[in-house]
């Protein structure tokens, strides 16, 4: 029996972006080849150094940045790597909360910026985090990880709310920013990303700064908005 006006049988949760799950599930992936590697599973010897490996070909050095300043060469093998270190992570528990941050984020933000500007919400910072950290700090240690990415879609999440397309609290989403860069010490220990976290903390903090300024690129009707706030006496 039915009722005119009844509900119909739908899921009170949005359904997941591809492309933010594409980037989740590729995330997880790699670091479950790199566990499976390591346990023994595949790969046979050789698989017990995968994530050495990666690290060492495809995350962000500070000693290749400044072998191609100083040569002036730029091949497309290293530069790739601004690209692939944010897939690549220093733990299971490292990856799975980079992976929960593309997933919330960008589930949030997809229904305002949608389809191929997921993508750009957390390369774009990313790339941006990698190059203010190796030009800041000239760091030893290699950065991996997706959380500059990640703080990306934050800063977009950030935009949104001020735009009150969210049920979130604006001056509570910037909250959200600075909770979660003040935990970074204790994500690193945890999360098996290591303990340089100065240095990756201001590559997140950057990327939190890039992707709401891309929101505001990206957003239909952004840029005019813009651009009549700065002519605005």
């Amino acid at each position: 029996m039915s009722f005119r006006g009844a509900p119909s049988h739908q899921s009170p949760f949005n359904p997941l972006p591809p492309l933010v799950v594409a980037l989740a599930v590729i995330i997880i992936g790699i670091e479950l080849a790199f566990q499976a590697g390591a346990a023994g599973w595949i790969g046979g010897r050789e698989a017990v150094g995968w994530r050495l490996t990666a690290i060492r070909d495809w995350a962000v050095l500070d000693v290749v940045f400044h072998w191609m300043l100083e040569t002036g060469q730029f091949p497309a093998r290293e530069m790739a790597r601004w690209l692939t270190y944010p897939l690549i992570h220093g733990g299971f528990g490292h990856a799975v909360f980079a992976a929960v941050f593309v997933l919330a984020f960008g589930n949030v933000t997809a229904p305002s910026l949608p389809g191929w500007r997921q993508l750009v919400l957390f390369f774009l910072p990313a790339l941006a985090g990698a190059l203010v950290y190796v030009i800041l700090f000239g760091s030893q240690v290699p950065l991996i990880g997706g959380y500059p990415g990640g703080f990306g879609m934050i800063g977009a999440f950030v935009y949104l709310t001020r735009l009150g397309l969210t049920p979130a609290d604006p001056s509570r989403a910037f909250l959200l920013i600075g909770f979660l860069l003040a935990i970074q010490p204790v994500f690193g220990v945890l999360t098996g990303a290591g303990l340089s976290w100065v240095p990756s903390w201001v590559a997140e903090a950057t990327g939190a700064a890039i992707g709401y300024g891309l929101a505001v690129l990206l957003f239909p009707g952004g840029m005019a908005r813009l651009m009549a706030r700065i002519r605005r006496p």
